[in-house]
């Protein structure tokens, strides 16, 4: 049975090597990346059924996105298209003052004309959760209508749903992301959002703790988590407030971060735990997962669960 399906898009990430600039290039670090695949891998890895469905070109570019899931524990439910491209984005990393930088790659991509009516949906309907992200009916008016048909799905069917803000600037504007966000608000269980995405999307800011406690309460969402980066995490649920901090990490490669916490707050609601023990659980993944290259969460219960302990760095003989 699957505990947990995702829906979106996932790309292929090419980065060049050692922060050299794109224009420099010779050589490029290929990883799979998507923000509902990155959730999937991280629950898988951490004893979830995962399963993560979506549309790619019947390709070897296609093929290689479907192989790097399974190869970490997820289901690829994969509708094959023979129209439509694979999407890719550039990772240019850089230190201060340089900073990062993303370059997307993905217009025409399968998925961006995929459907409720031809995706296979029986495995979000026998799932205990359901999770997509705001950037997927950023992508086109096709995923939007999906996005909105899947969770309805969901919800149909007794499944939890979850919602990842996740807001792009680069995909649209903070209106119009208000605008179609706010039409799936009440299909939604549980909201993530972060406070940078909170004030700028909805209209919210202040402390997170209230931020979650309002958004609550004016949408009916049952849990809403609001991450503030550095400064740790807040959730509402059940009429309750809880906080938790950050665990200590060096940062080289925080891609995939939220993520990261995002999939492990999941498997542990999902194998029973409250939301502070869920809260914890995201913030060690979170923590392992800067120690991480590429976008996904590779690490272990073990590895998660030593953070959450206090345990250290020190070489394991």
């Amino acid at each position: 049975m699957t505990d947990l399906a995702t829906f979106g898009e996932t790309m292929l990430r090419l980065s060049p090597p050692d922060d050299q600039p794109i224009e420099m290039a010779e050589q490029f670090d290929v990883h799979a990346a998507g923000a509902e695949s990155n959730v999937a891998v991280a629950a898988s890895r951490l004893g979830l059924d995962a399963a993560w469905l979506s549309k790619l070109p019947d390709s070897p570019p296609g093929r290689r996105v479907a192989g790097a899931l399974r190869r970490y524990g997820v289901d690829p439910v994969v509708v094959w298209s023979d129209e439509g491209r694979q999407g890719t984005y550039y990772l240019e990393t850089g230190r201060r003052p340089r900073g990062a930088n993303v370059v997307y790659d993905r217009a025409d991509a399968a998925v961006t004309t995929a459907t409720a009516d031809e995706l296979p949906t029986g495995r979000i309907e026998a799932a205990d959760a359901f999770h997509t992200t705001g950037i997927t009916p950023a992508l086109s008016a096709t995923l939007a209508e999906t996005t909105a048909d899947l969770l309805a799905l969901a919800r149909e069917a007794g499944t939890t749903t979850s919602l990842d803000l996740n807001y792009r600037s680069k995909l649209w504007s903070p209106a119009a992301a208000r605008e179609t966000l706010r039409e799936l608000f009440p299909l939604v269980d549980l909201l993530v959002v972060a406070d940078r995405d909170a004030e700028t999307v909805l209209d919210r800011a202040g402390d997170p703790a209230a931020v979650a406690r309002s958004l609550a309460a004016d949408h009916g969402f049952e849990t809403v988590v609001v991450t503030r980066g550095a400064e740790g995490a807040a959730a509402h649920h059940d009429g309750e407030t809880v906080e938790q901090p950050v665990f200590p990490a060096d940062s080289p490669y925080p891609v995939g971060t939220g993520d990261a916490f995002v999939g492990a707050f999941l498997a542990r609601r999902l194998r029973g735990g409250s939301v502070a023990d869920a809260l914890e659980y995201g913030a060690a993944a979170a923590a392992l997962k800067r120690t991480v290259p590429g976008d996904m969460a590779v690490v272990s219960r073990e590895d998660v669960e030593s953070v959450v302990a206090g345990g250290t760095d020190d070489i394991s003989r």
